[in-house]
This record gives C-alpha cells, structure tokens and sequence, in this order.
C-alpha cells in the first residue's frame, strides 16, 4: 500500500493575499547531492520557491537531503509519497541483474515512477476535492520522455519537462554499449506505450524539449506545444570563471579533467588510450573524478597503458569539489558515445575552461569550434585519434584554446544559468494562467 508520509510547512507561510499565483510542483527526483536529475528537480524547486508559492510533491527518499538542505523552504509546502514498498525491492533486483550497468539498473528501477505517480494523482484529487487549488501544474523530473505521468487529469494546465531522451544507440560503438546492456534500452518504449495509454504529451499544455531527439521523439501533433529549453542549468557563482593554469609546455604538463559516472558508454577507455598516445610527446595529467562500475577496469587500462603516474582517479566529489577540479584544468574531455544531455560540459564551459567531446547527442548541441571540439562519432578507433589531435592542439595552441575556455563563459551566462532558466518558466506560467 502506498503511504503519505507527511505534508510539511515551515512556520512562515506568505499571505496568499500578496503572492503570485500557486504552482504544484512534482520531482520524483529531489535533492542537492544525490545526483544529477535530483539536482535538477532541487534547482527548480529551491529557485522556484524565491518566485511563488509552491507545493513541492516528491518521493519519501529525498527527504533526508531536502530535510538537510532546509526544506520546506519559506512559503512552500512538501508532500512526501513513500512507495518503498515496491521501489526497495525493485531495485536490489535491478543491481544484481545488471551489475556494470547503471543505466540498466535506472532502466528497471524506474518502474517505481508510475506507482508513484498513482499515489501522487490520487493524494492531488483529495486534496482538490477539499478546496485546494493549484494555478499550474509542472512535472520536472523524471526527464526522461517515457516517464508519463497522469498529471493532467488533475484540471490546471500541466507542464512537462524539459525532457531529455529520445536518442537512440549509434551502431559504431557497439562493443562498448555492450557493457552496458543496451538490448534492454528497447523496454523504454513500454514507456511510450504508457504515454499513449495515460495521454501525457495529449493532455500537457506545453512540453519543455531539451534536443531535436527529444523533439522528434515527440508525436508530430504535440510538437506545436514543445518548448525549447535544455534539462540542465548551472549554478554560475559555484561555476565560475578563473584565470586559466599556465600553458602547457616548457614541462609543465597538459591538465585534462574528466567527471561523470564510470560506467561503460562513458567511453572512458578510448580517452586513456589518447592519452597514452600523447604522453610521449609531452607530459600530461588526467584526473578523473567519480565512481561506478568500471573504475576497476579502467584503473587496470590506465596501468597496462603506463599511465598510472599520470592519470589519478579522484573518486566521487560534492558539486562544489568538481568546481575545483574545474579550475584546476587546462581542458575538459567527455567521450561518451551516448550522452543525452551534459550538464557538466556546461560546468566546464561555466568555469572558463574548453570541451572536448564526442559529437554525439546532447554534447552535439553543445560544443563547436567556439568552445572547444566535437569528435565525429565515426569509431571507436577514430575517435581515439581525434581526443588525441585535439590534445595535440591545445598544446599547440593554448591562447586558442584560452579564448574557447572564455567564450564558454560567456555562452554559458547568456543560455545555461539557472536563474534564466527559472525566469523563462516563470513567464510561461504566467501565460498560461492569463
């Protein structure tokens, strides 16, 4: 049985008298530190609550972080919906079958979605039934398209989104998205069919899309109510710029960073063999910050390349400790052959610093020749020469580079902070509810 843990109000709640209009808010996955979509969902509810009222419905899990972090924040309620019931046990399964796949594991567990949503739609229902009232309803994570929600039965316009997903697998990188079981990716599409049965994208008022595989991904009768805006923001005062290391050359070593989770579609290994190419020529340092399930395999790569005095792995690091890492750097690499977003390119952007990624996905979308390089997606073995060539040039180059790292900065001001972000949703809102 799904239980409502509890509805929680801090002591000063603002007069509705002199209060924008209310938004309900639902984030199944809310919380600072806890990952990258739950940062999401804690961007927009933390931001959002500086600009209205909002009721903040999310999972009982993210209490302990949201609890920590203050919440309920001042003039903003939380409802709490505990199915762990269901979800504990679904995802115990989920890492014993999938054990090197964490997208698989994500892929499984995220089954629990739609029994939250239930709980979330008929909590809402009795809630309105007593007199509450909501002016909008926006549904910000999961990102993922196929989780459909049930939202809209509730009457306020709904909004969902910004989604991010749609991409399909490339076929040339397939012994490395063999490591990560991607003959389950097709079960996403039992997401669609929930789609078509719950009537998400009919019964949305508008839906946020953060790339064209997110758009086209869409039916092509909902695309006229799709709004463009990427799933990820940066925080630009955590993020920000500094002046780049001294160049590389005269011994001083080349600093690459790489952050993300070590899982197989990461691409890591094609990036350590780059590195190990380059090595000869001129001294270089990789620091790869985070965990999962190939850091074991990886750390083997990186010693039988004879890289082990010159790459470091990090471990996981708190946003703030990636920040650090990022100032740290001469340039940032994600050679993941199947990123949908990228949230920490911008970061490196935010920070000043130039991006190396593979041409793929969201990073296609996010990085040109102004800002760094993007490595066409051809194979494994081209894209290995192509890290190495772009490491190469920032050696050979490094006021280019410089002025790439720069002019991130200012692309991330002007499109990636989260403070535009939240002032563009907050005059569709007010669009909506004229």
């Amino acid at each position: 049985m799904t239980r409502l843990t509890s509805i929680e109000r801090p002591d000063d709640v603002i007069s509705p008298a002199t209060t924008p209009p209310r938004l309900l808010l639902s984030a199944y996955q809310c919380g600072p530190g806890m990952g990258s979509v739950s940062q999401i969902g804690w961007e927009w509810y933390s931001r959002l609550a500086r600009k209205t009222r909002v009721t903040l419905v999310t999972h009982v899990r993210n209490r302990p972080a949201l609890t920590a972090a203050g919440a309920p924040l001042e003039g903003t309620e939380i409802i709490y919906i505990d199915t762990e019931w269901f979800a504990g046990p679904l995802y115990r399964l989920a890492t014993r079958l999938f054990p090197k796949s964490q997208h698989s594991v994500f892929l499984l567990s995220s089954l629990d979605f739609y029994v939250y949503d239930a709980a979330v739609l008929s909590l809402l229902r009795r809630r309105l039934a007593e007199g509450e009232n909501w002016d909008a309803v926006h549904a910000v994570t999961p990102v993922s398209p196929v989780a459909a929600t049930r939202l809209h039965r509730l009457g306020p316009p709904l909004i969902v989104g910004p989604w991010n997903g749609g991409l399909r697998s490339p076929d040339c990188f397939a012994e490395i998205l063999k490591g990560d079981s991607v003959w389950l990716y097709p079960l996403r599409n039992l997401g669609l069919l929930a789609d078509l049965w719950f009537g998400s994208t009919r019964g949305a008022a508008h839906i946020l899309t953060a790339t064209r595989a997110t758009l086209e991904s869409i039916p092509k009768r909902c695309r006229p109510r799709c709004y463009n805006m990427l799933e990820n923001g940066v925080d630009l005062d955590r993020f920000h710029a500094s002046p780049w290391p001294a160049p590389p050359g005269d011994g001083r070593p080349l600093r690459i960073l790489f952050t993300g989770r070590l899982v197989p579609f990461k691409g890591l290994g094609m990036l350590l063999s780059a590195v190990a190419r380059v090595r000869t020529e001129f001294p270089v340092e990789l620091t790869i910050v985070g965990e999962g399930p190939m850091k074991a395999e990886w750390q083997d790569l990186a010693a039988r390349l004879g890289l082990s005095a010159a790459v470091s792995f990090a471990g996981a690091a708190t946003l703030d400790q990636v920040a650090g890492h990022m100032r740290h750097a001469h340039v940032f690499c994600l050679p993941s052959v199947r990123e949908s977003g990228g949230a920490v390119l911008i970061e490196a952007m935010a920070s000043g610093r130039p991006v190396i990624a593979v041409a793929y996905g969201g990073p296609a979308e996010l990085v040109d020749e102004e800002v760094g390089r993007g490595i066409e997606p051809v194979n494994t073995a081209s894209v290995t020469d192509g890290l190495a060539d772009a490491l190469r040039d920032v050696v050979r180059r490094p006021d280019i580079w410089r002025a790439r790292g720069e002019q991130g900065r200012r692309r991330a001001e002007s499109c990636f902070g989260w403070d535009a972000k939240i002032d563009e949703a907050m005059s569709l809102y007010g669009r909506m509810t004229r």
